[in-house]
C-alpha cells in the first residue's frame, strides 16, 4: 500500500498558513519517510521528556482505575481519572467560549508543545490530560469551527495513514467537543474503545443495506443507537457519510451540524466508520446538585463505552441501570434511526 510521505519542512505560503509561528511548533527529530503512526509515537516520547505538563499527564494516567459494568446486552468500562474533570466539565457556552483563549490555536500553545504538520492544514499534538497511553489531538491550524463534512476526507485519510496502530475519533461541536470553536479530530490506540470491537462481532451485527460499495450496518442489542459504514472505495464513503449526516440533520429537524460522535479506523484496505447520533449532550444527572449530580459528559470514548468519570464517588457507585439510562438518554430514538436509514441514496 502507497504511505503518504510527511516532510517536516514546509512552503511558507499565505495559502497554507504555516507560517513562522507554526514552522517552530514542528516536531523535526525524525526523518521525513517515517510512516505517521511511528512519527506520531516519537513524537509523544519526545515529548514526555521535553513538555513536564505532560509527563504529569502520563504519569496521573499510570494511576487511573477501571471497574467493569456489565448491562443489557453490553458491557462498558468505567475509568477513573482525575486529570480529565477540566474537559469533562468544560463549560461550552458560547459566553464562556467568547472569554477564553482557545487552547487549539497555535500561538496559544504551552512553550514546550511541538506537533506534526498533516497536509499543510493540521496539527498532530500529544493530548496533555490523556485518557489513552497515546493520545492525541489533531487541530486544524485556523481558528475555525467544528464540523465534520468539510474534513470527511481528511479524516480518512488521518485514519489510514495512522494505521494500524490508532484510531481517529470526532466529537460534535454539541455533543462532547471541549473547543467547539476549533476544529480538531482526536486519535487513540486501535481497539481500546470497547465498540471497536463489538463492531466487528458477527452474532451483534446487523446489515441494513449497501449503497456504492458501502455496507451500512447497525448493532443489536447495544444500549444506544450506532450506525457502522464499512468501504474500500473512498470517495463512495465520503458521499455516504456525507450524505448521512444530511439525513440525520433532516431527522433532528436542525439548521446546523446534527449531534453526533464518530470513530474511524482502517484494516485490510478497508475502512471502518462508527457513528452515534445523538439527542442531546449531557445526562440530565450532570446538572443535579450536591450528591445527586454526576460528572459524566458523554462523548465518542464514553458512547464508545470507556466511560471517564473524574469524580471517584461516581466511579464507585455508577450501576448498570445508571449507564443504561444515560445512553438512552442522550441517544437518538431508534423509530428516528431507522427513518435516517431510509432516507440514504
Amino acid at each position: 500500500m502507497r504511505r503518504e510521505t510527511f516532510s517536516v519542512r514546509r512552503r511558507h505560503t499565505a495559502e497554507n498558513l504555516l507560517t513562522p509561528l507554526i514552522q517552530a511548533r514542528s516536531f523535526t527529530a525524525v526523518n521525513s519517510e517515517t510512516p505517521l503512526a511511528e512519527l506520531s509515537r516519537q513524537l509523544l516520547e519526545h515529548q514526555k521528556l521535553t513538555w513536564p505538563q505532560l509527563t504529569t499527564g502520563y504519569a496521573s494516567l499510570a494511576t487511573v482505575r477501571l471497574r467493569e459494568i456489565r448491562c443489557r446486552g453490553f458491557s462498558v468500562w468505567l475509568q477513573f481519572n482525575p486529570g480529565r474533570i477540566v474537559s469533562t466539565g468544560a463549560k461550552v457556552d458560547a459566553q464562556s467560549i467568547r472569554e477564553r483563549r482557545c487552547f487549539l490555536c497555535v500561538e496559544n500553545l504551552p512553550e514546550p508543545q511541538k506537533g506534526i504538520v498533516y497536509k499543510d492544514e493540521f496539527l498532530i499534538l500529544c493530548n496533555p490530560a490523556p485518557i489513552f497511553a497515546e493520545h492525541f489531538t489533531i487541530s486544524n491550524i485556523r481558528h475555525i469551527p467544528q464540523v465534520l463534512a468539510p474534513y470527511i476526507p481528511t479524516m480518512l485519510d488521518l485514519a489510514r495513514d495512522l494505521s494500524p496502530r490508532l484510531t481517529v475519533f470526532y466529537n460534535g461541536p454539541k455533543c462532547g467537543a471541549s473547543a467547539p470553536d476549533h476544529m480538531h479530530f482526536q486519535a487513540n490506540p486501535t481497539g481500546v474503545i470497547p465498540v471497536e470491537l463489538s463492531a466487528r462481532e458477527e452474532s451483534r451485527r446487523m446489515f441494513r443495506r449497501s449503497i456504492d460499495s458501502v455496507d451500512i450496518l447497525t448493532l443489536q442489542d447495544f444500549g444506544r443507537q450506532v450506525i457502522v459504514l464499512e468501504s474500500r472505495q473512498k470517495e463512495n464513503l465520503v458521499t455516504v457519510l456525507t450524505n448521512l449526516t444530511e439525513a440525520l440533520r433532516q431527522t433532528m429537524g436542525v439548521s446546523e451540524e446534527p449531534m453526533m460522535n464518530v470513530l474511524c479506523s482502517f484494516s485490510g484496505e478497508e475502512w471502518r466508520v462508527i457513528l452515534f447520533p445523538r439527542s442531546k449532550h449531557r445526562p440530565d444527572v450532570f446538572f443535579k446538585e450536591g450528591a445527586e449530580r454526576i460528572v459524566i459528559s458523554p462523548a465518542a470514548v464514553d458512547i464508545g463505552g470507556l466511560i471517564v468519570t473524574p469524580l471517584e464517588k461516581d466511579f464507585k457507585t455508577v450501576d448498570a441501570s445508571r449507564v443504561e439510562s444515560i445512553f438512552q438518554e442522550v441517544s437518538l430514538p431508534p423509530a428516528d434511526l431507522d427513518k435516517t436509514i431510509l432516507q440514504l441514496s
